[in-house]
């Protein structure tokens, strides 16, 4: 059976991991639970890009070799990835021997192919995007200096000997892809502006430099290391195992098993979806699918590129001071709680603002007074009135709203609608509530006790469904919730049975554990 491959970007160590990080790789995991929810085998992958300008440029500053620089930023993603809950299957780094055989392996067969040739470059580059751009791209003016279309920062002209890709010859087949594949591109507002930008007509790509000698070298031409982006793009395949032949000096297996997971590139290749920043929408949707064309693989069903985040509506920056430590958030909030904030607040694909006030509405309003006041009350009234067990067999109240709900869900997963799940999640939450309001068990438990067991019964359900439904969001949070209902199964190997039929998986008299708040609210 073919795992369902999930990615996000490999991460640029030139700095320390933010809430952009953050963002896509709760996104990625989010989704990867979900599908492991539905029984799917998974292979979600993260990793950090270590070669490049940049890297060597800061590790200079730093005073410390590039490989050193790299590995200690690398562990700090890893540190936040634990943090926050993240259940990658694998972590790769493009200066591990696997990436670096496939890198090798693979601009070996393209230039024995033809894919790839000799000669020289000459175009304005960004430093700080790694980008090559033309002249009629630029910002700026010559007579005050061309600056970069991305960044706004100063470009430099470089003439030099390189190795080109024959990305040119890929833009009709490009065009063609993404007509017969429409998802290929998404969300759907920003597949057009990829279009243009391949009709306009494609130059093929420098894939080697000279003068960067922190890179991989490249085995047919000496002197020269592989292009950071060329690099970085393959390591989607180096985590798969995927082997070619290479050259004399180079294993066979490209991609040999470092990493505790277990996939190969048969049972994950093509990857199911990408998800990236939109500033690199185009490196994974137009320089990424013709190096796989050329090499006659399939292409990646989907890349999704997610929006921008501001802090209190400005640009985030160092020098600014503004950039937004996810360590700190989850020292204040906890690590669910912000998971949660960032998938609620704004539609994955659009642009965002952090602000503590924004994070504080969400955590007060939505998870402690929808989610968590809600378990506070039925949990309560049960321990105070029924010795914490409820013995009548609910009838199925909620479950038609529950049913339609789900039907929904299901669908907002499959389109990355993340806020559109966790909307639907409240909006039963707090019909929950309404129906407490109306039926006021705090007084029915006096006057007829039979019949305030049977609501209690009913709100037990939406309690069990709203666990289910929230663990791949807070993993941590949705097992309290679980344990705090009386079970003590892990809600992970459960929680889609649960929520396809939280009444058919209840059995009265369980005793319940009420323990500590849920959410605590918070000034």
């Amino acid at each position: 059976m073919k795992s369902f491959y999930i990615t996000t970007p490999i991460y640029y160590v030139n700095d320390r991991p933010h809430i952009g990080h953050a963002y896509t790789t709760i996104a990625a995991d989010v989704l990867a639970r979900w599908k492991r929810m539905q029984g799917e085998k998974v292979f979600f992958l993260t990793g950090t890009d270590e070669h490049g300008s940049k890297i060597a440029q800061a590790s200079l500053q730093a005073g410390i070799t590039p490989e050193a620089y790299a590995t200690r930023t690398a562990e700090e993603f890893k540190s936040l990835w634990k943090l926050l809950n993240i259940s990658n299957d694998d972590f790769i780094r493009t200066t591990e021997t696997r990436h670096i055989k496939t890198v090798q392996a693979i601009l070996t067969r393209l230039y024995d192919q033809g894919e790839i040739y000799k000669g020289f470059y000459e175009d304005w580059y960004c430093v700080a995007c790694e980008s090559f751009w033309l002249e009629n791209q630029l910002k700026g003016a010559a007579s005050s200096g061309w600056q970069c279309p991305e960044c706004a920062r100063p470009v430099e002209k470089l003439k030099e000997e390189s190795y080109f890709f024959k990305l040119s010859k890929y833009g009709d087949r490009l065009l063609q892809h993404y007509k017969e594949n429409p998802d290929f591109l998404s969300p759907y507002h920003r597949a057009q502006e990829m279009i243009q930008f391949v009709r306009q007509g494609l130059k093929d790509l420098s894939v080697s430099r000279l003068k960067e000698k922190w890179g991989i070298p490249v085995p047919f031409a000496l002197g020269h290391t592989a292009y950071v982006w060329f690099d970085a793009l393959i390591n989607y395949l180096s985590a798969t195992h995927y082997e070619l032949k290479s050259l004399a000096g180079i294993e066979d297996q490209a991609s040999p098993q470092i990493s505790s997971s277990n996939f190969k590139f048969e049972e994950t290749w093509p990857c199911d979806i990408h998800f990236v920043g939109k500033e690199i929408f185009r490196f994974h949707t137009v320089i990424w699918p013709a190096m796989l064309m050329a090499l006659g693989l399939p292409l990646p069903k989907k890349v999704f590129a997610h929006g921008w985040w501001t802090v209190e509506g400005d640009k985030m920056s160092k020098s600014k001071g503004n950039i937004v430590d996810p360590v700190e958030v989850c020292k204040e909030f906890g690590a669910d709680s912000f998971r949660y904030f960032l998938l609620r607040e704004m539609p994955f694909g659009a642009d965002g603002d952090f602000s503590k006030i924004a994070l504080l509405k969400r955590y007060n309003f939505e998870l402690a007074n929808d989610l968590g006041n809600l378990f506070s009350r039925i949990l309560t009234l049960i321990e105070k009135n029924f010795s914490g067990v409820i013995r009548k067999m609910p009838k199925g109240f909620f479950m038609p709203l529950i049913l339609e709900k789900n039907k929904k869900i299901t669908e907002s997963f499959e389109k990355s609608a993340f806020q559109e799940v966790l909307e639907d999640g409240l909006s039963v939450a707090r019909e929950a509530n309404r129906y407490l309001e109306v039926n006021a068990p705090w007084k029915l438990v006096k006057t007829n006790p039979e019949l305030c067991e049977s609501v209690l019964a009913e709100t037990l359900i939406v309690l069990r469904w709203l666990s289910a439904l929230y663990h791949p969001f807070m993993p941590e949070l949705s097992q309290r919730m679980w344990q705090q209902l009386g079970e003590l199964s892990k809600l992970e190997e459960v929680a889609m049975k649960v929520f396809r039929e939280p009444i058919a998986t209840y059995s009265p008299g369980t005793r319940i554990q009420k323990q500590e708040i849920l959410f605590p609210r918070k000034a």
